[in-house]
């Protein structure tokens, strides 16, 4: 994706080799992801491999979006709907899906309405509802578009919607945000980072602020996940568990759709 010529793939695949041999296996992975994607970014010169694909599912995800919110309108629960169509669009992924199309993503919804979900929706229902601030962490670009469906069910005019702060994988940016429309309806910010996770530590100041004041943290993505979840009760995680090593963690089949509550799990790192 960052190049076509296979002498610049030799040296990359040379130089990854190389600093996974030292590389700190006590961190998150997308610690560890950053460190990797930085080397790429370095040494093709391109500083966003994913900027095509982004484009392409965010404008395929819109066209999707009409539907999507009749779908949730005419519900009997539209809260979960929005929830179950929201962890749908995780499956907007290409650190693990390197070859997604279209057709996927709707059998991805398909699937969800009727798939098991774990985790208590109500439970994310009575926190929403007295929460004087909320803080969305988003994920992918494209599956920005269907978490509107989840910040149009929050209370309007207390959410924060956060975005990565550099390209990182096809991670959401601000560029993708105003895409996704999601300015519209929410405040939205960068955390400053070119991690695919959320470390708050090293973010922006304005994401630490917002995260320091958020009654209820909202955190799309394994990603989220792994680096968010020992941090405190008030996150609640929204991600298909897509590899075995985080199916095995939450306890459920690889594919599940999982809503939890942080630091109910113990650690996520390997």
């Amino acid at each position: 994706m960052a190049s076509d010529d296979p002498e610049v793939h030799e040296r990359v695949l040379r130089q990854v080799l190389r600093e996974l041999a030292d590389i700190d296996m006590r961190r998150t992975p997308p610690e560890m992801a950053r460190q990797i994607h930085r080397l790429i970014r370095a040494e093709t010169g391109c500083t966003d491999p994913y900027e095509a694909v982004k484009a392409r599912f965010n404008r395929f995800a819109l066209t999707l979006l009409p539907d999507l919110e009749k779908q949730v309108k005419t519900a009997t629960d539209p809260l979960e709907m929005a929830v179950r169509l929201a962890i749908a669009g995780n499956v907007i992924d290409f650190g693990v899906h390197g070859h997604l199309d279209e057709e996927q993503i709707r059998v991805a919804i398909d699937e969800a309405v009727t798939a098991p979900l774990h985790g208590s929706v109500d439970a994310l229902r009575e926190a929403v509802s007295g929460a004087g601030s909320i803080l969305y962490l988003t994920d992918n670009a494209g599956e920005i578009v269907f978490d509107r469906l989840l910040i149009q069910q929050l209370p309007a005019g207390r959410v924060t919607v956060c975005v990565k702060g550099h390209p990182v994988l096809n991670d959401a940016t601000l560029e993708d945000a105003r895409a996704a429309g999601l300015p519209e309806i929410a405040r939205v910010i960068d955390n400053g980072l070119d991690v695919p996770g959320t470390l708050i530590a090293e973010s922006s100041p304005a994401l630490q602020q917002a995260f320091a004041a958020a009654s209820v943290v909202i955190a799309k993505g394994q990603g989220n996940f792994e680096t968010l979840n020992e941090v405190d009760g008030r996150i609640f995680f929204l991600f298909k568990a897509k590899c075995p090593l985080v199916a095995k963690i939450v306890g459920r089949p690889q594919g599940s759709l999982m809503l939890l509550q942080s630091g109910v799990l113990g650690s996520a790192t390997p």
